[in-house]
């Protein structure tokens, strides 16, 4: 690709994120103040959609990381990428290893269970990176969620982070949801509020998530 094309590409694409975040000031002034200026104050904001690692890598590192610190989760999965040998890959081991081996690394028991689980699924050609791209956000989930110990948070957080879907509201997660209910009402499901923002649900939760980070403890 020419730097000319790339820099019109940028350009076109900044020029769409301005214009989601309009929608969204649009919307949310229809709904609540104090949610109109929380994402006025963040700004526009795109969805992450720079994938580097094949997926069912990513999806064990997702799993390994819930219900723990940044720092505890980054520690354990550095011990279990480094854990293989030369010659074998990642998801090779993992399919391979034994479970006592994996949990030195730090894994629980149950972790450690769909961990191996994603790799035989990796390994039956089940979790193609391709295939589950063109699927929607649903028919993904639906292949995700038959995977013992992935659940529906797993799956939304795949599908904004992994594969850059734009309409997800993960009301899984209580950040975000909490989030949203302290901005909106606590009367009102955060599912019903969030679906006034289709199909820019992902970018909704963004900016809970950013705003939750900005505020003061």
């Amino acid at each position: 690709m020419s730097p000319k094309i790339k820099v019109k590409e940028n350009n076109v694409k900044e020029i769409r994120i301005k214009e989601i975040h309009g929608e969204l000031l649009a919307i949310a002034r229809t709904i609540s103040p104090l949610l109109l200026d929380a994402i006025a104050q963040n700004g526009p904001l795109s969805v992450p959609h720079a994938p580097t690692e094949p997926f069912p890598e990513r999806l064990c590192r997702a799993v390994t990381g819930q219900q723990l610190s940044v720092k505890a989760a980054a520690s354990i999965w550095k011990r279990l990428a480094s854990s293989p040998a030369t010659n074998t890959t990642l998801m090779a081991h993992f399919a391979t290893a034994l479970p006592e081996q994996l949990q030195g690394c730090g894994l629980s028991r149950a972790k450690t269970k769909t961990i191996q689980g994603i790799a035989e699924a990796a390994k039956a050609g089940q979790l193609d990176t391709t295939e589950l791209s063109q699927l929607t956000h649903a028919a993904r989930t639906q292949k995700l969620t038959a995977l013992w110990g992935v659940g529906q948070w797993t799956a939304d957080m795949m599908g904004i982070f992994y594969f850059g879907d734009a309409d997800i509201w993960p009301d899984g997660d209580t950040a975000a949801r909490k989030t949203l209910e302290q901005l909106t009402s606590k009367r009102r499901k955060t599912t019903r509020t969030a679906a006034h923002f289709t199909p820019y649900r992902s970018y909704l939760a963004l900016h809970m998530w950013k705003h939750l980070d900005a505020s003061p403890d």
